[in-house]
């Protein structure tokens, strides 16, 4: 039923998306030295074939991995998927967030995506919350839509947070030396405009961000689920416990 309710409501949503799972998984080692951290498994489910049901599910067409570290990893796990709505993008050498975008806008198209990271790991509120993303995008006014978290509401989650958002929705970062009430999830809807000029090469998502605060064209929604911050062994325990116990809702699980 959950399915069918999101396929009947698919034209409100971006038909293409991209899940980054190109990093060196730093924070996770040394796990992330023989297991891309995507790979990872929660519940009987690695965390990259978490994100693209729910992609799927949403009706989302065309969905690009990229990929640099442990790279044949990846490509070999989306080839036996044998899906033909599933691209990888390969990185010759790692291009950070922006640039491995940027690699892969040619298979992005022109339209605004979905950009997931692929240790995102969110338990939905009341509704869908790609849906949720979709229906407050609004091109005319943003260039980037990012999904928070409340951080009182994030499990295991010790930093500073990382925007402050106003009464319509608009970001601005964290004041040095300051807790901001939000942190970014991993998940977004960003527009393929706000990409042209930009250099080929690695180069953070955060260059773009910072031009789009500038404009006023950076916006937040609150995510009204559960997120589970997957940075470290610990966090991915600490995730793992929850699920296995029953604490993450079965809609999580697909």
């Amino acid at each position: 039923m959950y399915l069918a309710r999101l396929h009947s409501r698919a034209t409100r949503v971006p038909k293409t998306a991209m899940i980054l799972a190109a990093g060196l998984g730093k924070r996770m080692m040394p796990l992330s030295d023989r297991i891309p951290k995507p790979l990872l498994v929660i519940a009987g489910k690695t965390l990259l074939d978490r994100a693209l049901e729910r992609l799927i599910a949403a009706g989302v067409e065309r969905i690009v991995v990229n990929a640099s570290h442990l790279a044949d990893r990846i490509v070999d796990h989306v080839t036996k998927l044998e899906d033909n709505r599933v691209f990888v993008s390969i990185e010759d050498e790692p291009l950070e967030t922006g640039g491995g975008v940027v690699n892969a806008i040619d298979l992005l198209g022109q339209d605004p995506f979905y950009l997931i990271n692929g240790d995102s790991v969110w338990v939905d509120g009341m509704k869908c919350t790609l849906l949720r993303l979709a229906e407050t995008w609004d091109a005319d006014r943003m260039d980037a839509l990012l999904l928070l978290a409340s951080l009182p509401r994030v499990p295991g989650f010790s930093g500073l947070g990382d925007f402050v958002m106003d009464q319509d929705g608009l970001l601005d970062r964290r004041p040095e030396a300051m807790v901001a009430p939000y942190a970014y999830m991993g998940l977004s809807i960003l527009s393929a405009a706000m990409f042209e000029g930009a250099p080929n090469g690695p180069f953070s998502l955060n260059k773009l961000y910072n031009g789009a605060i500038e404009a006023r064209r950076l916006h937040g929604m609150l995510h009204d689920g559960l997120w589970y911050h997957v940075s470290t062994p610990e966090d991915l325990e600490i995730a793992r416990n929850r699920f296995a116990t029953g604490h993450a809702p079965a809609v999580a699980l697909f």
